[in-house]
């Protein structure tokens, strides 16, 4: 009953222009489990002047923990075709909500800072929505580079019921040599 008061709740705000803030999942995250590659299979793209991932090709964040509870982000991709030129961006990432682990801090710039919000995780720690509060942005990623369409489309669902505007969503070309 409550899922459905939310979600009226939110076909309300979103029908009026005001969505509620966004807010990263209620549940731990294992920061150990989360760490390492995710494929980015769909996202809202960041286009600033010093960075631009609209044209992005093999899309790869990478996370590792640091001894000191920084979050080593790597993000990696092909600009505007699979064998377009590598960008590599490395933004430095720390825990904000130490109860669940699911609220992020990254600075790509000092002194500036964005809040990432883990907005889905499943339970094998094999697909993730990372968003911002605002939902101007939105990295639907994977531990495998290619998902079937079914799953893809139910992400994109879930995306929508947390108030995102899938039409803005672009899928991220992957192709990778066979392992």
């Amino acid at each position: 009953m409550l899922a459905g008061i939310a979600s009226i709740g939110l076909s309300q705000a979103c029908a009026t222009g005001q969505a509620p803030p966004l807010t990263a999942i209620d549940r731990p995250v294992d920061l150990e489990r989360f760490m390492g590659d995710w494929y980015v299979i769909g996202f809202i793209p960041i286009a600033l002047p010093f960075f631009s991932e609209r044209e992005a090709h093999n899309g790869v964040e990478s996370y590792r923990l640091a001894d000191d509870g920084i979050i080593e982000t790597t993000y990696t991709f092909r600009d505007g075709a699979f064998d377009g030129p590598e960008r590599r961006f490395t933004p430095k990432g720390w825990v904000h909500d130490a109860n669940t682990n699911a609220e992020w801090r990254m600075q790509f710039v000092w002194p500036f800072e964005a809040a990432y919000l883990i907005v889905y995780l499943d339970p094998d720690y094999h697909r993730t929505i990372v968003g911002v509060p605002d939902r101007d942005h939105i990295w639907i990623m994977s531990r495998d580079p290619q998902i079937e369409e079914a799953e893809y489309l139910k992400l994109l669902d879930r995306a929508a019921t947390l108030g995102y505007d899938v039409e803005r969503v672009q899928r991220v070309p992957q192709r990778w040599p066979a392992r």
